[in-house]
């Protein structure tokens, strides 16, 4: 596969970067995942914004432009010979001398590369397993998509690398928080749940959509602090991300079953979200 490197398209094997960048040393980097569908990058413009507030947040002079993250993805595209893929955009601070440095970082590594994508037709349904490890508290006011991951890491391998399972943390207050790749929600009497950005979950692009499009279909929302009992008595869990979109929780352990990919909310906002990409391909508005 191809990717592009500082303003340079590359073969994989042939990339590389600086041993002293401080995205490596210091965990100073933040990145964001997108799908492409038929050649159009998906809310190509929220990821953008994100990560441009995010490189604010670290010090970091660089900010992207739609313009130029289409034309890498397009000139991608071609060299990969892909039409559909997985995308991973990754802003790092650039080297530096070793230490902490206070001021701002001005020649970051820009990457992108991208994995094509074999997805499974129809609504997914995975199994959730509630973490012993908790979710930690942000190192910024609010969650960054940084390089500081261990959290997930550890997380993922409580409960190994099973596909159709999905850890679910709570916060270090006892509160629920998101899955390990994932943010949470239920449903009941037609009232959509998710816990609040201040439990420190990652305000995720796919989470900020489904919103939108639950309130636009009819759905109360309810955003806030919430116990593991408050889950238990859901008619229906679902989760999101810009990867797998949505897919149903079937059951919680140990905690209750819910109606999975039956679920009509759920199935609901899965078929809006499809019908949505595609009314956007169709006007070439993505």
């Amino acid at each position: 596969m191809y990717m592009h490197v500082n303003g340079q398209i590359v073969n994989e094997g042939e990339a590389h970067i600086s041993p002293f960048d401080h995205g490596f040393l210091y965990g100073l980097g933040v990145f964001e995942t997108f799908r492409i569908y038929d050649g159009h990058p998906f809310l190509l413009d929220d990821h953008i914004n994100r990560i441009n507030n995010s490189l604010k947040e670290l010090h970091i002079l660089y900010v992207c432009s739609r313009h130029e993250i289409e034309k890498i993805l397009q000139e991608l595209l071609y060299e990969n010979g892909l039409r559909d893929a997985r995308i991973r955009l990754n802003i790092s601070a650039g080297a530096a001398p070793v230490g902490l440095q206070t001021s701002p970082y001005q020649r970051p590594n820009i990457l992108l590369f991208m994995q094509q994508m074999i997805v499974p037709q129809g609504l997914q349904e995975k199994k959730g397993i509630l973490l012993k490890t908790r979710r930690n508290k942000p190192e910024t006011s609010e969650r960054l998509k940084s390089h500081h991951y261990l959290n997930n890491m550890i997380a993922k391998r409580e409960i190994t690398a099973n596909p159709d399972s999905e850890g679910i943390f709570l916060n270090e207050d006892g509160y629920l928080a998101e899955g390990i790749a994932s943010n949470l929600f239920w449903v009941k009497d037609h009232t959509l749940y998710t816990p609040a950005i201040q439990t420190g979950i990652l305000n995720g692009v796919t989470r900020q959509f489904v919103l939108k499009l639950a309130k636009k279909s009819g759905f109360v929302i309810q955003e806030g602090l919430y116990k593991i009992e408050d889950i238990g008595t859901a008619d229906e869990v679902f989760c999101t991300n810009s990867i797998q979109e949505i897919f149903s929780v079937g059951e919680i352990k140990g905690i209750g079953s819910f109606q999975g990919r039956s679920g009509t909310g759920t199935s609901f906002l899965f078929e809006a979200y499809q019908t949505y990409r595609t009314l956007l391909y169709s006007r070439n508005e993505i």
